[in-house]
């Protein structure tokens, strides 16, 4: 079923534990990620990000998700990631996702502001939630200790911009890492503290089960998970075409990466709600 993103929230925080939040920019990352959550009896978020417009319109990956979210046995958000442009986040809003997530990170504090509260006007009125983000979070693999999210910052911000959820940076990073992050747990529980309220992990992928537990436990109730499950499904494809003879059809193929997608979603859905993985 289709819910928003705050009841989700609400329940993790009942649960203190963490919803994952995957990125499905094609049909079988789409059905492999909800099969997940329907064999593990969880609710869980479905997210396209702008950046992957090249890979997958929003126009066009946008309905599927929506319809999958409808008819899982599950609670399901369809959640737009990392809108950059107000008009983008629109689009999502006019096709029935039931949460966005503005992402003025780049920008001075004060235009971040004035566009996060933008959004906030426009998706509040359609009964939309909305994610954004203080700090700026590594890219490819690369971590900015400089550039972590401030708590004193974090609190006037999300105070002042009206959000439902909060992205901050506290040592993870996008993409591949190219050496195990070293989080920041005490900056997580004092951001937790300033704002009270639920914290979101970016660049979720390739942290240890020990470390999302952590995490979790300072407050972390969203983990955004692509990278690392892309990787897995990749290599599944590759290990499974190099032990046959002959050539698979495409069907075979695709068919190989919903599986993979669907147990490696399992797996880190299992450890994010603190059950053996």
């Amino acid at each position: 079923m289709l819910v928003d993103l705050q009841s989700i929230l609400q329940e993790m925080e009942q649960k203190r534990t963490a919803v994952g939040s995957f990125n499905t920019p094609n049909l079988e990352m789409v059905m492999g990620v909800v099969q997940a959550a329907e064999k593990n009896n969880c609710p869980v978020i479905l997210m396209h990000a702008q950046v992957h417009e090249s890979i997958m319109p929003l126009d066009i990956i946008g309905p599927v998700m929506l319809a999958a979210a409808h008819r899982a046995k599950v609670p399901v958000c369809v959640h737009l990631d990392h809108g950059e442009s107000i008009d983008y986040i629109e689009r999502a809003i006019q096709l029935g996702f039931s949460s966005v997530m503005y992402d003025g990170s780049s920008l001075a504090y004060e235009e971040n502001l004035t566009n996060t509260k933008k959004v906030v006007s426009i998706a509040h009125k359609a009964g939309v939630c909305v994610e954004a983000e203080i700090g700026v979070i590594g890219r490819g693999g690369e971590i900015s200790r400089d550039r972590y999210t401030d708590p004193a910052v974090a609190k006037e911000f999300a105070a002042a911009a009206g959000i439902d959820a909060l992205a901050c940076a506290f040592g993870t990073a996008h993409g591949i890492y190219k050496k195990a992050p070293q989080l920041d747990f005490a900056r997580l529980k004092a951001i937790r503290r300033a704002t009270a309220m639920p914290l979101v992990m970016h660049g979720g992928s390739g942290v240890s089960f020990e470390d999302y537990r952590a995490a979790i436990t300072c407050g972390v109730r969203k983990i955004n998970y692509y990278t690392y499950m892309a990787k897995y499904v990749g290599e599944t494809i590759r290990d499974r075409l190099a032990a046959m003879e002959g050539i698979p059809y495409y069907h075979d193929l695709v068919g190989w990466g919903r599986e993979a997608a669907t147990a490696h979603a399992g797996k880190v859905m299992r450890v994010f709600s603190k059950e053996e993985p």
